[in-house]
């Protein structure tokens, strides 16, 4: 049913409307000419998060009319108002603004398609490096080069393993993450900004990524499909289960991202 609803038109005018997103913010990253503001939750917004988002909405308000677009940049519907809707675009316009202000260039622009509270489809740009990759529920994951739709595949491995592949933020940890990643073997840890963390599990750069701290659904839904169609899990920490989406309150528990564990 989703190969359907994304059918290569449509699936190619969003790589379109990522690419000419992702333009708009490096045209901000590279001159410097953006304004900052912070909103209510004490995170910055830049000019170049509006712009992306602007490009964004509009476009796939034009592709898919009948799909909601539910953004971390705009007002968001009440929650009556979403558990209603059968189909509705998830998007987070610049992911990593900290990263964007730092200049550190790891940040992305993280675009899913929801359904029944879980993740469709996903879609991670990676505006400074133009790296794309996407998933649709039951095809499996890509990354695209020079057109062509490459597959990429999580890693296997078990929980005893000795350095593991851990990824972390690259701006800041938690005392609980740090416990929980004290527990394993001798890890490896590899800080990453933004959706890249779980681009590293999806392609099996990276083995593991635990968080506990939370985050919003716009944050994970696309790197969760990615993850799930390259053969890796993003759960709950508590319930090994999928994180759900459209929750009456859009913010995520702790969760772990990892690649095939094996028993």
């Amino acid at each position: 049913m989703h190969r359907f609803l994304l059918n290569p038109e449509i699936k190619s005018t969003i790589f379109d409307l990522l690419i000419e997103a992702g333009q708009a913010i490096m045209m901000y990253y590279q001159d410097h000419s953006f304004e900052v503001e912070i909103k209510s939750d004490n995170s910055p917004v830049t000019s170049a998060d509006l712009a992306s988002d602007a490009i964004l909405s509009a476009g796939l308000q034009k592709l898919t009319p009948s799909w909601p677009i539910i953004s971390e940049e705009t007002d968001q519907y009440s929650y009556d108002q979403r558990k209603a809707m059968d189909y509705f675009w998830l998007l987070d316009p610049l992911d990593g603004t900290k990263e964007f202000l730092n200049h550190t260039d790891e940040f992305t622009i993280n675009l899913a398609l929801i359904h029944d509270e879980s993740p469709v489809a996903g879609f991670i740009y990676v505006p400074v490096t133009k790296e794309l990759y996407f998933a649709i529920k039951n095809q499996g994951s890509f990354q695209v080069i020079d057109g062509a739709e490459l597959p990429i595949q999580a890693s296997q491995f078990s929980l005893e393993d000795s350095h593991l592949r851990v990824v972390s933020s690259r701006n800041y940890t938690d005392p609980r993450t740090d416990t929980y990643i004290r527990h394993l073997q001798s890890p490896t840890i590899i800080a990453k900004g933004s959706a890249l963390k779980f681009v590293w599990i999806a392609k099996g750069a990276a083995d593991y990524y635990p968080r506990m701290i939370h985050i919003m659904e716009w944050d994970t839904a696309a790197g969760q499909i990615i993850i799930e169609e390259a053969g890796g899990k993003l759960v709950e920490a508590t319930s090994g289960q999928p994180l759900k989406y459209n929750k009456s309150v859009m913010v995520n528990p702790f969760f772990i991202a990892s690649g095939k564990i094996l028993s």
